[in-house]
């Protein structure tokens, strides 16, 4: 009986075999029509042969024919889960609500929810914004902020809310065209991301922040070094508002990447810089300096060249202590970064290993609060301006990054989502079914960078009206104004915290105070942090 038991296994594959048969001897016998079902039962039968011989996969060599409906239900997973098992609510990583709002602002449809909210707002880790009885009304909400220090020449007025790092490569040609040129017509500025100033940057017309990473793609000489000359010629195009040196990025921190050669176009290599038929690596750390001294040399270089335009830098918080290094050395240099972008942890990327994206990296909001902190504590934070990256694609994200010390906002995924994203999550295997991330001609085509950069400056205005309309709610005149203590915390079921008491401002100038308090132990890093190495000093 365990025997009979057993051969069960292969009764799918023994039932396509007899079909097979009996198809051929109807054929024969009464109708060729019946060589339509031979096709396809002897065509199984063949997969059946090839699963029981093979010896790759145990479950096909078990269950013949039967076994592929397995690996069938994983490759749809994500999308059964996506369109019929996960509520509005679950973030993977973005939820269906978030995404909602974005492509309805972006198409210009009504973004407002019937029945009262859906979010529990009785359970811990629920926040909200505090409204005033004196509302005010904002007629403009083209919201700025000014970014350029005392050593700036060329000082940049910056939207609230911006365009986050986003390769030519990562993204398809049409994809960058129409981001570009939405932000042309919103407005508002487009980072580069690493993979440098492409033809299709240009062409959109829009302000942009040329991102500078470890393999300097753009200012790269031919061992992979900075060249200076060639930073200078991108650098100081009109078209290049600012200039971000990218030390790390939220979703992968401290890990370097390749450019395989068979995925470099034509068109990558000449934005990059790099030669067609070779990998193009892109080292963990910078080869153009190894101390924080050298950091903020590298960062007056980097100004000096591009003629007097902001130069900052973009990080993920790892050690506190090194970024403390910098600030020491800003202060020991007299050389201060224009400005500094924080990512988070719950940052975005095309691709990276799965424990870098799940455990290496602080989540935007504690980073951001340490180094608005740090920089009061050192005295320099009316210096240096502070942008906030990580799943922003609301005005009550934005408001909150604003309260905890951010000076403006970049967004990545919610920009993709308003050309057209649906969250597929297939951005590394070149067959994003919306032509956002990828290089596949015929896949790019169905993005129409006319019609979808319509959707960026829209999505951006009406999120921006949106942000005005709750600055207003809570009695200012202009979102810098929001603090923490205009936001509130759910703790618990039945406790709820200020956010002045939870993310406080520390006092100005307390680090370089031997009297001042301690507080969150950032003063005994302080004293192990110096300018000269990034190395631990007891």
């Amino acid at each position: 009986m365990r025997d009979l038991n057993e051969l069960t296994r292969f009764t799918t594959f023994a039932g396509v075999a007899v079909l097979t048969l009996v198809s051929f001897v109807l054929m024969l016998v009464w109708s060729w029509w019946f060589v339509i079902p031979l096709a396809v039962f002897a065509v199984l039968t063949g997969m059946g042969v090839y699963d029981v011989t093979q010896t790759h996969h145990s479950i096909l060599r078990n269950y013949p024919v039967l076994g592929h409906m397995r690996f069938f239900f994983e490759g749809i997973r994500p999308e059964i889960r996506q369109y019929l098992i996960e509520s509005d609510q679950d973030e993977e990583p973005f939820s269906r609500d978030h995404r909602s709002l974005v492509y309805q602002r972006a198409k210009g449809q009504e973004d407002a929810r019937p029945f009262g909210t859906r979010a529990r707002v009785y359970d811990a880790g629920y926040s909200w914004v505090t409204h005033s009885v004196r509302p005010v009304h904002i007629e403009d909400c083209d919201f700025r902020t000014t970014i350029g220090g005392s050593a700036c020449k060329k000082p940049y007025s910056a939207s609230l809310y911006n365009i986050s790092a986003m390769s030519f490569g990562s993204l398809s040609a049409n994809a960058i065209l129409a981001l570009n040129t939405g932000a042309k017509l919103g407005g508002f500025a487009h980072d580069t991301g690493e993979g440098s100033v492409s033809r299709y940057h240009k062409a959109g017309g829009g302000d942009l922040i040329y991102q500078l990473a470890s393999g300097y793609f753009g200012a790269r000489a031919a061992d992979g070094s900075f060249d200076p000359e060639k930073f200078k010629a991108t650098a100081t195009l009109d078209q290049v508002k600012m200039i971000e040196l990218k030390l790390s990025q939220g979703a992968k921190p401290g890990h370097g990447g390749m450019l395989p050669a068979s995925k470099i176009t034509p068109e990558i290599a000449e934005a990059r810089g790099v030669p067609m038929g070779i990998d193009c690596v892109s080292p963990a750390a910078h080869p153009a300096f190894s101390t924080p001294i050298e950091m903020m040399e590298f960062i007056g270089q980097l100004r000096e060249l591009s003629g007097g335009k902001p130069v900052g830098f973009k990080l993920c918080i790892g050690h506190r202590r090194e970024f403390m290094c910098m600030v020491k050395a800003m202060l020991e240099t007299g050389i201060t970064p224009d400005f500094i972008v924080v990512d988070g942890a719950e940052g975005g990327t095309g691709a990276a290993p799965v424990e870098f994206s799940n455990h290496v990296g602080m989540p935007m909001i504690e980073g951001l609060t340490f180094v608005h902190n740090t920089l009061r504590g050192a005295g320099l934070r009316d210096e240096v301006k502070v942008g906030a990256a990580g799943k922003i694609v609301s005005a009550f994200d934005i408001a909150r990054a604003l309260a905890l010390g951010a000076d403006w906002c970049n967004s990545a995924r919610g920009f993709m989502f308003a050309i057209g994203c649906i969250q597929a999550q297939a951005c590394h295997t070149n067959h994003c079914p919306v032509g956002v991330a990828t290089q596949d001609p015929l896949r790019m085509r169905a993005l129409d960078p006319d019609h979808k950069s319509q959707r960026v400056a829209r999505f951006h205005k009406n999120t921006m009206e949106a942000l005005g309309e709750m600055t207003g709610a809570a009695g200012l005149d202009h979102p810098n104004g929001f603090l923490p203590y205009h936001l509130m915390l759910r703790q618990g079921d039945k406790s709820m915290a200020e956010g002045n008491d939870v993310y406080e401002y520390l006092p100005e100038g307390y680090l370089l105070d031997p009297k001042a308090e301690d507080h969150r132990g950032n003063k005994l890093r302080w004293e192990r942090a110096r300018a000269e190495t990034f190395d631990r000093v007891d």
